[in-house]
């Protein structure tokens, strides 16, 4: 994929803090840090369709919630930031070969992502669930016996669905779509009868289709998982960099104003409101910040 234009933007205090200070007492920066000071830019990853977290709005503009936690009101023209396009099956290689800097996506960080990746402070907590059209009346994972569902290629859904349909002897046949939008595609023109991703993303499909009132989501929850920004797997001191950014945004209370931004006010590009409460999960992650990948962390 091609990165969209460089442009000057708003980049996190701490990142130039830390640059400075760096500069200032003689230390030599390695990884992202060094690459940043050298070239004056940082490539930020950016989704599509991952309402409200990172997408492209009408004016095709990256936003969202995973953007506006890297992003500050402080302009500082010091740094530009070059947009990179990334999908659910591109994000980690992309990350890993040195392409894209740090992804501001939805992904859930687990042990095996861990192996090739890094990943940043806790940012969201979701549960696995599934959508489907109202009409049909799919509430749990009973109903689905037989039935073929759709996941998005590259997703921790993916595994954990063929995880659950070998369990439980479903007999479900899964596709994969694309991209989230081709998954829920795939359930609007009837090709399969539900679509397992992320409550919040799917929330968030559903408020921005052509007729929101024709969704449900499934009653049952099948996972929990913590959301983080990623990062080059190993680069210590740009990890502490943007830990530093995030964890101050929880101290401050600012977060709970991005949350509020685009969970409980309308969104672009339809102006829905997501109406989707601050869990108690996420709340005990913003009081105490942790990077943990265990779900039993966040209970």
């Amino acid at each position: 994929m091609q990165s969209r234009n460089v442009r000057n933007a708003c980049i996190t205090i701490p990142l130039i803090l830390a640059l400075v200070s760096a500069s200032a007492i003689g230390q030599e920066l390695t990884g992202v840090l060094k690459k940043v000071k050298e070239s004056g830019e940082i490539t930020l990853g950016h989704r599509d369709a991952s309402v409200p977290f990172s997408y492209l709005d009408d004016k095709q503009q990256p936003v969202g919630y995973s953007m506006d936690l890297w992003k500050t009101e402080l302009k500082l023209p010091a740094l530009k930031i070059k947009y990179n396009p990334v999908t659910s099956a591109t994000r980690i290689p992309l990350v890993a070969n040195g392409t894209v800097d740090i992804e501001c996506g939805s992904t859930v960080n687990n042990p095996e992502r861990q192996a090739q990746v890094g990943f940043s402070v806790t940012t969201f907590i979701v549960s696995t669930k599934f959508i489907a059209k109202k009409a049909n009346n799919l509430k749990t994972l009973n109903d689905l016996k037989g039935k073929t569902v759709v996941c998005t290629a590259g997703t921790n859904t993916l595994a954990r669905v063929n995880g659950l349909n070998t369990k439980h002897n479903l007999g479900m046949t899964v596709l994969t779509g694309k991209d989230h939008a081709e998954s829920l595609l795939m359930v609007d023109t009837n090709r399969a009868a539900a679509f397992f991703e992320d409550d919040i993303l799917l929330t968030g499909l559903a408020a921005n289709s052509r007729n929101p009132a024709e969704w449900a989501i499934g009653t049952e929850a099948y996972s929990i998982d913590p959301y983080a920004l990623m990062l080059p797997r190993g680069d210590a001191a740009f990890k502490r960099v943007v830990d530093s950014a995030l964890t101050g945004l929880m101290k401050s209370g600012e977060i709970l104003k991005i949350y509020d931004k685009w969970f409980a006010k309308p969104i672009p590009p339809k102006n829905v409101t997501l109406n989707f409460p601050l869990s108690p999960a996420l709340k005990k992650a913003i009081e105490k910040p942790t990077d943990s990948p265990d779900p039993a962390a966040y209970e």
